[in-house]
């Protein structure tokens, strides 16, 4: 399974990735100073994981991933905030079928 993933850090911006393990990820984003966090990540304070989807493939993962980074700020928001958004902005780039949406509140 891969993980794609929506992170806020501190100055509220959002990063997305993509990863195997989402809490080894996370640990990796916390962790400024040991290098294994992302370059963007190293001068942003991590604060909270903000949406997480599941895929089978490491290529539909990076698919989706592609497309969010693309999204303006207020699309990612809206992403975060409401699952309809999913289908809004990407039914018709690729099959949203092949993603599902992870519950990280429990």
């Amino acid at each position: 399974m891969f993980y794609t993933y929506m992170i806020r850090c501190s100055d509220n911006s959002i990063y997305t990735g993509i990863t195997t393990d989402m809490k080894r990820r996370f640990r990796e984003h916390e962790q400024q100073k040991s290098g294994v966090c992302a370059k963007y990540t190293i001068t942003r304070k991590v604060i909270s994981t903000e949406a997480v989807w599941q895929s089978e493939s490491r290529e539909t993962a990076s698919r989706l991933e592609y497309h969010i980074k693309k999204l303006t700020k207020k699309k990612k928001e809206n992403l975060i905030l409401d699952n309809i958004y999913f289908e809004k902005y990407f039914s018709e780039k690729f099959n949203i079928n092949d993603y599902i949406r992870i519950d990280i509140n429990g």
